[in-house]
């Protein structure tokens, strides 16, 4: 029962966002065409608006909108005449995908490796260097932390290619500069959940019995100290997964966020709807599959409709 509540809830937000974001959309002054209208002729502009059913009131291109939704067809792209909101995305996906994927790995196995070693080290140096590294990673925005490596790592010292994509040693420094900061989040939640589940009284108990630290802090310390990071990778997971506009656009990276921009900049309202729309559903979708798997790393956790 909880679980089709979870996917009624999971449906109802995303119209309600296809449904906002086609209404923020078509109350902004202008249209596509606007920066045409001194060069094309009047009446070829008003058949290249009723082409894309601009010309009809806005209930009825939210109906024929959602209708061709419905058949999962995003629409065509008004300016790449040729191309289509789904090759778009088909096209922008693998490349965002490939890097988030990479900057996820990145950030979780050296995020959570920094926050247990400072939390079994608590107050000692690996733990103050621990949190030097997580405050820095914090500090540093990305669109400043990228410049810096490509200026030492491809332009001075050359081991990285860069503004270019296609082998595995594009991919690096814009992984790096994407894992940075939540790698540092990530060391931090694992750090303070850590300390709190290491000093729970079945933690001492278990110790005092004779259990290795190596089992105690694998078996019973991470599995518990974990659930306050799977929440933060949910989110996390999809911005990497989709594509970050700054970074993509930095290293000049065809992926999803720069066909965005691109959309946003030319006013093509199908694929900001359209890239909207399926960043939208990956995040309530990877959302849910969180609540499921609470159960299963904690089995104390219920998944019911009430109760806690």
């Amino acid at each position: 029962m909880y679980i089709i509540k979870r996917l009624l809830t999971m449906l109802l937000t995303i119209w309600v966002i296809i449904t906002l974001t086609f209404v923020i959309m078509k109350t902004i002054p202008g249209d596509p065409f606007a920066s045409d209208a001194n060069v094309l002729p009047k009446e070829v502009l008003t058949n290249i608006r009723a082409k894309y059913n601009l010309d009809k009131p806005l209930p009825v291109q939210y109906v024929l909108y959602m209708k061709n939704l419905a058949m999962f067809d995003l629409g065509p792209s008004i300016k790449s005449e040729t191309r289509s909101v789904n090759s778009i995305i088909g096209q922008g996906v693998p490349v965002s995908a490939q890097l988030g994927v990479q900057a996820l790995v990145i950030a979780l196995f050296f995020g959570l490796l920094l926050g247990i070693l400072a939390a079994l080290y608590h107050n000692r140096t690996i733990d103050f260097l621990a949190m030097l590294i997580a405050i820095v990673g914090i500090s540093v925005p990305n669109f400043i932390l990228a410049p810096l490596l490509i200026k030492y790592f491809a332009v001075e010292w050359k081991f990285f290619p860069v503004a270019s994509w296609g082998t595995w040693q594009h991919t690096v420094l814009p992984s790096v500069a994407l894992a940075a900061s939540p790698l540092a989040v990530i060391a931090r939640f694992m750090r303070s959940s850590m300390i709190d589940v290491m000093n729970q009284n079945y933690i001492k108990t278990a110790n005092a019995k004779g259990l290795s630290t190596f089992k105690l802090v694998v078996k019973h310390g991470i599995r518990n100290a974990i659930l306050p990071v799977i929440t933060f990778i949910g989110p996390l997971a999809v911005v990497l997964i989709t594509g970050t506009f700054v970074i993509e656009k930095i290293f000049a990276i065809p992926g999803l966020g720069k066909y965005f921009v691109d959309g946003i900049f030319n006013r093509d309202y199908p694929v900001i709807m359209g890239t909207t729309i399926f960043f939208s559903t990956i995040l309530v979708v990877i959302l849910f599959l969180i609540d499921i798997s609470y159960r299963l790393i904690d089995p104390r956790i219920k998944l019911t409709s009430g109760g806690n």
